[in-house]
């Protein structure tokens, strides 16, 4: 009898043993958090935003501080990292591009994991486009939110969006009067819970499924969208009481950059649709402060929800199989040559935080080669062993997360519907607008050694020529190479 309880014990601990080790050797899982409209001005970046969780998945992994998006806007930004293409002129050239319709048949990155027995899992903002990539997920989720009340919780807030709700249902006044504004107030501090915002409903959801996902055999995918600090900026009162409004720091260039194009710094578009914010001209130091201090509680908000999303993932015995990666769709500019938004050519919408914490790779690593959106595609392929697809665009990384001496690319590229085509090096910034047909109309050359604030425009200065003339060369055979329609077999 002693010896049948001993075998059956020891028999329970060989499975154990081999489940474990069945475990430790199968494919890593994936965490993918986007983060909406956020710029790296985070503590583990050097800046004075509160945000301990993003410090500690930082610290654990490695920082990248020169990661650039291909395209400043919410909708073409997404579309380009999860397809791994370029936005170009014919395809993801609008806020609302849909990938299935500008490049229909391409691979997506969730597809391939989908593809590779991965279990794959959206939640919340990840396609910007409802609609999109349905065909890459098995599941997607994302909150229910009031038609009545949007994402607003004071008596305020909901009373103002009910307001111009029927403002805008009376004869399409809002179309009709562009100095109506169009949406609620751009900033609200409520006594809530976490959870009470979408973005805590989202963590809950995401929470559910990893409990879920632990017992699962397969790998698993899973993209969690956040969608603050995208405007408005609302966020629970104690995130706003984590700062001292009068200690807030203003733009120190809330100018045009001298010499600049008047189409580098465009009027800023969604603000303005916002309750309270003047319809022209720029805002008060008091607004400007206001708007300043509710973007800082909001990514304090949002990273208090991905220290849930990463505790539970070390509760759960899964952080040790699982590659983290933190990404912002693109910057955000908080009145920064007079600008407050996104959309531009300039430094402040185009760099973003990057971090990426990959089972058995180096920690607490600051990466300064340049990174681009369009890299992370194959980076991924490569740490799940997974084969790249013949149409990515991207180069992989991978090779930087064991060697941070490696130096990155040598450039990257963005552009945006203001006809703008950027290329960053690891000293300038250059620029070149064309018009709707393609013709050239002006450039921006900025030294970011000497004018890291991109405040002075050198393009025409005649010691830079040659360099101007080298930087448009690269930046044109980028363009050759961009356009080609790589989705044939």
């Amino acid at each position: 009898m002693k010896a049948s309880i001993i075998l059956i014990l020891l028999t329970a601990h060989i499975c154990l043993h081999a489940q474990h080790v069945n475990r430790s050797l199968s494919k890593p899982n994936v965490l993918f958090i986007m983060v909406d409209d956020l710029r790296p001005q985070l503590g583990c970046y050097g800046e004075q935003i509160v945000s301990p969780n993003i410090n500690r998945l930082a610290k654990g992994g490695q920082l990248f501080s020169q990661a650039y998006v291909n395209y400043p806007v919410c909708g073409p930004s997404r579309a380009s990292l999860l397809s791994g293409l370029y936005a170009s002129r014919t395809r993801f050239d609008r806020w609302n591009c849909s990938q299935d319709v500008d490049v229909p048949g391409v691979v997506s990155l969730p597809m391939l994991f989908r593809n590779n027995n991965y279990k794959t899992i959206s939640l919340g903002k990840v396609y910007n486009n409802f609609e999109d990539g349905k065909g890459s997920w098995d599941e997607i989720w994302r909150p229910s939110v009031s038609t009545t009340q949007w994402d607003y919780q004071t008596q305020e807030g909901i009373k103002i969006f009910e307001k111009l709700n029927a403002a805008a249902a009376e004869d399409t006044a809002l179309r009709n009067n562009k100095n109506l504004p169009k949406r609620g107030v751009p900033f609200e501090r409520a006594d809530v819970t976490d959870v009470t915002y979408e973005d805590g409903r989202i963590v809950d959801r995401a929470i559910e499924n990893l409990q879920q996902l632990k017992n699962s055999s397969a790998p698993f995918f899973l993209a969690v969208g956040f969608n603050k600090p995208h405007l408005p900026f609302n966020a629970p009162a104690k995130y706003w009481d984590l700062y001292d409004e009068k200690e807030i720091k203003l733009a120190q260039n809330p100018h045009q950059p001298k010499g600049a194009p008047d189409v580098s710094a465009p009027d800023f578009g969604e603000l303005r649709f916002y309750y309270g914010i003047p319809a022209h001209g720029p805002l008060p130091d008091t607004l400007a402060r206001k708007l300043i201090h509710g973007y800082y509680a909001c990514v304090s908000y949002v990273d208090s929800q991905i220290g849930r999303l990463l505790n539970e993932l070390e509760d759960l015995g899964l952080a040790q199989n699982t590659i983290v990666v933190l990404w912002g769709d693109h910057g955000w500019q908080l009145g920064e040559h007079g600008l407050w938004g996104k959309g531009v050519n300039y430094k402040n919408a185009l760099q973003v935080p990057l971090i990426l914490k990959v089972p058995g790779k180096k920690s607490n690593v600051r990466q300064n080669g340049l990174v681009e959106s369009v890299d992370l595609y194959p980076t991924l392929c490569d740490l799940a062993e997974l084969v790249n697809p013949f149409h990515l665009q991207g180069r992989s990384f991978a090779p930087l997360l064991d060697h941070p001496e490696l130096e990155g690319k040598e450039a990257v590229y963005s552009r945006t519907n203001l006809g703008g085509e950027t290329i960053i090096t690891k000293t300038h910034s250059y620029t070149e607008f064309f018009d709707q047909q393609g013709k050239f109309k002006s450039r921006m050359l900025y030294d970011l050694r000497l004018n890291s604030e991109e405040n002075n425009n050198v393009a025409e200065l005649p010691e830079n020529r040659k360099l101007v003339g080298d930087l448009s060369g690269k930046l044109s055979l980028h363009r050759i190479e961009r356009d080609k329609i790589l989705l044939h077999h």
